[in-house]
C-alpha cells in the first residue's frame, strides 16, 4: 500500500504521466506496473493514477 500511495501522490503532485515519473526517477515502468498489478492495482493513463 505504501508503494501504491507514494506513486499516486507523485503522479498527482509532480508528474504528468507514468512515463515521466519513471524516466525522472530511473524506474523500470514494466516492473513497477507488474509489482502494483500483483497487489491488484492497474494504471489508468486517462486519470494518471493507479486504481
Amino acid at each position: 500500500m505504501m508503494l501504491f500511495s507514494t506513486v499516486n501522490m507523485y503522479l498527482r503532485d509532480r508528474y504528468g504521466s507514468l512515463d515521466e515519473l519513471c524516466a525522472d526517477l530511473g524506474i523500470d515502468r514494466r516492473k513497477l506496473e507488474e509489482k502494483l498489478l500483483q497487489a491488484g492495482f492497474e494504471y489508468s493513463e486517462k486519470y494518471n493514477k493507479f486504481w
